[in-house]
């Protein structure tokens, strides 16, 4: 079997190694027909860039219960405050389809499931975000460009 020859030339791919370095850019790109090259390098100067992680609601206090046998404990406690709808992804929120627009749902709106309550961007996708279930949204845990982390709770209904 013959070996097929590369159509990337290791000689210009050297040049415009260092042309990145003589002319202190960071990236290159050139494209020819079908074939297209990017080179590109870190400077090692450059700042990192970190997130914090969203604030999280402290938990609606828990009653001490004796249970005399496990068959008498309850499968799931029902939660003070209401059913928490979680996010389904890491991203950031928007709370309206459309900067300006108005927001999908508000304090005190009746929701349906699968209905829209914001959007979730990851990786520059825009993910509506639908109800799990029918309620009454007693309040929205998170602010429009907020990230949230996945689990975390995006509203929470009555």
């Amino acid at each position: 079997m013959a070996a097929k020859k590369s159509a990337i030339d290791v000689n210009l791919i050297r040049e415009l190694a260092n042309l990145l370095n003589d002319t202190d850019l960071n990236e290159i790109e050139l494209e020819e027909g079908e074939t297209r090259l990017r080179l590109s390098r870190g400077t090692g100067d450059a700042a990192p860039q970190y997130y914090a992680p969203a604030p999280v609601a402290a938990p609606a206090p828990v009653q001490s219960v004796t249970v005399d046998s496990p068959a008498a404990a309850p499968a799931v406690a029902p939660s003070a405050s209401g059913t928490p709808v979680p996010s389904p992804m890491v991203g950031t929120t928007y709370l309206a389809p459309a900067p300006g627009a108005d927001n999908f749902i508000k304090v005190g709106d009746t929701v349906k499931a699968g209905q829209t309550i914001l959007i979730v961007e990851a990786m520059k996708t825009m993910n509506q975000i639908p109800c799990s279930q029918d309620g009454v949204v007693a309040s929205i845990d998170v602010e429009d460009g907020q990230p949230v982390e996945f689990g975390q709770t995006l509203i929470t209904l009555k």
